[in-house]
């Protein structure tokens, strides 16, 4: 019992920190490609919603664990660096698709 109560805390403080953020947008509905952490804040929050409804105590304090200024420090790095490495993504296909239409197919 303690292990599993250990790694649904484990997961969820990996995976989010803020629980309303997961259904404010959905999966498939993705303005950008830069949202990258929709998913797991979704993961985060189907986890979040099955505990609480198991045990409101646990729940609440799956809340304020992840709330917590590490967590919180780590969850902002990941989005920041995330955001990053889109950016640079999305400029490399731009890159590729202008190559391909003037060299590859001469446009």
């Amino acid at each position: 019992m303690l292990q599993s109560r250990a790694l649904v805390i484990a997961l969820i403080l990996l995976l989010s920190t803020t629980f309303p953020e997961a259904h404010s947008k959905s999966i498939f509905e993705r303005d950008s490609r830069r949202d990258w952490l929709v998913i797991p804040d979704a993961i985060a929050a189907y986890i979040y919603e099955t505990v609480n409804k198991m045990s409101p105590k646990v729940g609440q304090f799956l809340v304020d664990a992840a709330q917590t200024p590490v967590i919180v420090g780590t969850r902002n790095f990941l989005i920041r660096e995330t955001s990053k490495l889109s950016i640079l993504a999305e400029q490399l296909m731009e890159k590729i698709k202008t190559l391909w239409y003037t060299k590859v197919l001469g446009y």
